[in-house]
This record gives structure tokens, C-alpha cells and sequence, in this order.
């Protein structure tokens, strides 16, 4: 949707640390917003690291996440779209929307460019941009009939074999009904957003971030036959782990590790949602030319007839 009218007043910023000059970035979004009549809040790390950095934070506040969640009417983050999965997965629950900028390489999540970006600020919280919203997955451990693990991911959850270990064998049922049983080196469950990172590169298919969908993609199975599948975003799957050794599960790369034979992964919706303001005139389409290096053909040169 592209909206007409928006009203913020409270911004929180939420920077990638260890980033080389990033300082003048952020001095530069600070004063922006602070001209602009906008009451600035710090991510609680965020604070901490520009503070190591020399700088004055001023009469700013400083919240954590349930803070920022509770006070703020929109988060600028500045980074990768690594910086914009752990804040988006913290956020998710209190609907505060996110704007990001890209400090980081490949930027699906954080698509605004250093070069301009405070024009682009300026449109979208004028209240020129298009909101679009993004579903997440929440998954439990279960060992022995109790849940001993929760995680959110934005991206995907990951159950793979360890290091220097032969294949899983993993059982997967969806909805209460044997799919099949999979010797791989581990499988991949992924949101659409999540379907341009680890399920791309594994073969997976590319899903439109408006799909509902949830896709299982195999990695390196034994049996060729063992293809990608997607499922309606209704799915419960349960994901058993019927063999293998240093068998791990990842939400969104943050790691539970010790996975013993017979725990159970149970995987579904979550009933929380992120979403992204991008400028007004953002495409999918366009980002994924750019990301992915697709060819294109503006004027018609070079087409196939």
C-alpha cells in the first residue's frame, strides 16, 4: 500500500556497530531529525557503541527494544539486513514499523542508499512511502513432550547436520500427516523474505514477500528427488530429528545447539508481522535486479524475440 498522510513524532535509530565511519552517517540522520521537530531515541546498543565512538547523544533518551516498542512511532535502522533481522525479530510484537538504510552489501530489508538518504527521509516520514508487511515463523524445541527452546525468525529456521558430520536423517510432518523421511545435510524453512538468503543459495524458489506461503528446502539430500516445497502459510511442521550427530538449529543464524535424537522442531506462523516503509515508488522487481544482477533491457535491446 503507498500511504498519503503519516504521523511521527518519536524515531528510534538502531546503527550496525563495528562499522567504519559510520559516525558521520549518523551524525548527519540525528541532526536531520532533530531539525525537523522529531524527538530522537537510542537502541540501547546503539548508545553504547556511539558513546565508544566519541559521541555526544546529547539529552536523547536511551530504550531497549520493549522500550523503543512501547515509545516510538517508527525505527530508522542503519546497516545490513543482518542489523535489520535482530532488531525487526524484537520489534515484531509491538508493530513499530522500520525504515533502513543500507550500511551493509546486499540490502533486501535495508534498500535506502547513503547517497540521498535524507531526501529519501524526508518523503517517507512526510508521509510519502509504501508500507508493506513482512510474516515471520516462530518454532519450539520439544524434547521429550516439553518445549525447551522458543526462537522467532524473519528469514528461515535451519536444522543441519555439524561440522564434519555425516547427513541427518530427519522425519517431517506437516499437519499432522508423514511427508517423508530425508537424509541430508539439514533443511531449510523459510519465510518468503527469508527466500532470497540461505534458501536461495541452497536452490530454493524466490516467493514474493505478499505470498502467504512457507518453503521447505532440502540441503544437498541424498535422494535427488527430495525437491523445495511450499506450503500454505497454515502449516504446522514438525521437523523430528531421527539420527545424525551435532545436529543444530538456527533461527534466523542465532544457534540452539545439542539437538538429541528424537527432538522435535514444531514450526508455524507467527502470529506477529514486521513491516518495512519503503520510499514511495519502490519496487520489489527493482531490488531484485539490483541485488541479483539481472539483466535488463530497458529499451528493448537485446530481447529474445
Amino acid at each position: 500500500m503507498t500511504a498519503t498522510h503519516a504521523v511521527f513524532h518519536t524515531i528510534a535509530l538502531v546503527v550496525r556497530p563495528n562499522t567504519d565511519g559510520i559516525a558521520d552517517s549518523v551524525t548527519s540522520v540525528v541532526d536531520f531529525l532533530r531539525h525537523g521537530g522529531y524527538a530522537v531515541v537510542f537502541e540501547e546498543q546503539t548508545a553504547a557503541h556511539l558513546a565508544q565512538l566519541g559521541m555526544d547523544l546529547g539529552d536523547a533518551r536511551v530504550l531497549d527494544a520493549a522500550g523503543i516498542g512501547a515509545g516510538c512511532d517508527a525505527a530508522i535502522v542503519m546497516g545490513g539486513d543482518g542489523t535489520m533481522l535482530g532488531i525487526a525479530r524484537q520489534l515484531a510484537p509491538f508493530n513499530v514499523p522500520l525504515i533502513g538504510i543500507n550500511q551493509g552489501r546486499l540490502g533486501f530489508m535495508t534498500d535506502i542508499p547513503l547517497d540521498g538518504m535524507l531526501d529519501v527521509l524526508a518523503r517517507i516520514l512526510s508521509g510519502s512511502y509504501k508500507a508493506e508487511r513482512r510474516t515471520l515463523l516462530e518454532g519450539r524445541v520439544v524434547r521429550a513432550g516439553a518445549t525447551i527452546h522458543v526462537g522467532m525468525a524473519v528469514n528461515d529456521v535451519v536444522v543441519s547436520r555439524g561440522t564434519g558430520a555425516g547427513m541427518a536423517e530427519l522425519r517431517v510432518d506437516v499437519d499432522g500427516q508423514f511427508m517423508y523421511n530425508q537424509r541430508s545435510d539439514g533443511l531449510i524453512i523459510s519465510t518468503p523474505t527469508g527466500s532470497t538468503a540461505y534458501a536461495l543459495s541452497a536452490g530454493g524458489p524466490l516467493l514474493h514477500p505478499s505470498l502467504g506461503g512457507i518453503v521447505l528446502v532440502p540441503i544437498a539430500p541424498h535422494a535427488l528427488s527430495n525437491r523445495p516445497i511450499v506450503l500454505p502459510e497454515s502449516s504446522q511442521i514438525v521437523v523430528e530429528i531421527m539420527r545424525g550427530r551435532d545436529v543444530s538449529v538456527n533461527f534466523d543464524m542465532q544457534t540452539f545447539a545439542s539437538l538429541q535424537t528424537q527432538d522435535q522442531i514444531v514450526i508455524q506462523r507467527s502470529p506477529h508481522a514486521i513491516t518495512f516503509l519503503h520510499p514511495d515508488g519502490w519496487s520489489y522487481y527493482h531490488t531484485l535486479r539490483e541485488k541479483l544482477h539481472w539483466n535488463e533491457y530497458p529499451s528493448g535491446e537485446g530481447k529474445l524475440n
